[in-house]
């Protein structure tokens, strides 16, 4: 059974992947709030003394007709808005939870991004519409351009060094870094710089991208919250929009991360983003948190 914040209870989890960025699923159908603190969350998420995972995923019920509300914890404690891997992985433990393992469903959940819809395929795949792109300044947020416009390719000043930076938010905020070797890129050293940039008040996703042709892309990405991952789903979705309004890549687009691939499309008709790829369980097991 999942726990209330009683530091001598036990909680009981499944651990799902989506392309290597990986996270701690809880049961918490039974009460509107998450049932950890954040601080518990960041035990859990300890690679060393804990399960291990990028973010703690708590499934609560839904709210404003949504079947289910979203609420996760990053392994630094903090609250993203939502995660593009993560509802993924929510999406596989919900059809745990209501025994529809191996069927294809749709499921309409609230996150703190607004409402996002996962839809599981026959092929086992998992196709979300992530809703549309956020493009002007304060959408993202960003003072790289004045409120009401578009931030594309506008030079930025990082660990002395400028580079040209395209925003864009899927709920959260997404900095893109276009590379001609994205294996280059020093993620440890540049990811914070960019992280905690003043011109980020709510801090930022920071997305490197080497354009290989048109339909294929590859990025490394340094998160908010959790640091390198082997993967992001929104960022891959902020990845594409920013390739197509600075006319590097096609709407329908591959995106290669270190864990895999996704396949993201930034559609003309309703200016949405879908992302298919995978989530996997990895194992179900108990804990105590003390």
């Amino acid at each position: 059974m999942a726990i209330g914040k009683d530091l001598t209870n036990k909680i009981e989890f499944t651990k799902y992947q989506g392309l290597g960025n990986d996270f701690i699923l809880v049961d918490n159908r039974h009460q509107t709030e998450p049932c950890l603190t954040p601080e518990q969350a960041v035990q859990l998420c300890d690679r060393h003394f804990g399960i291990g995972g990028d973010g703690v995923i708590f499934t609560l019920p839904g709210t404003d007709g949504a079947d289910y509300t979203m609420r996760i914890f990053n392994s630094d404690g903090s609250e993203p808005e939502m995660c593009g891997n993560g509802i993924r992985c929510m999406a596989g433990f919900i059809t745990k939870l209501e025994n529809k393992l191996g069927q294809p469903v749709t499921y309409q959940i609230h996150t703190g991004a607004g409402l996002i819809v996962p839809e599981i395929l026959a092929s086992g795949q998992i196709r979300v519409d992530m809703g549309e792109p956020r493009l002007l300044a304060a959408e993202i947020p960003t003072s790289l351009a004045a409120a009401d416009q578009q931030v594309i390719d506008r030079p930025i000043q990082v660990g002395g060094k400028e580079y040209l930076a395209t925003c864009v938010s899927m709920g959260n905020p997404h900095c893109m870094v276009y590379v001609d070797d994205v294996a280059a890129v020093n993620l440890y050293d540049i990811g914070p710089k960019f992280e905690h940039h003043s011109v980020f008040p709510q801090r930022t996703n920071t997305e490197f991208v080497q354009v290989i042709r048109p339909n294929y892309v590859q990025m490394r990405v340094w998160e908010r919250g959790a640091g390198i991952t082997l993967a992001c789903g929104t960022g891959a979705c902020a990845t594409v929009v920013a390739g197509v309004l600075t006319g590097r890549n096609d709407r329908v687009c591959t995106v290669e991360l270190p864990g895999g691939c996704l396949e993201i499309e930034w559609s003309a008709a309703d200016n949405h983003v879908y992302m298919t790829g995978p989530a996997q369980a990895v194992f179900t097991g108990e804990t105590t948190i003390g």
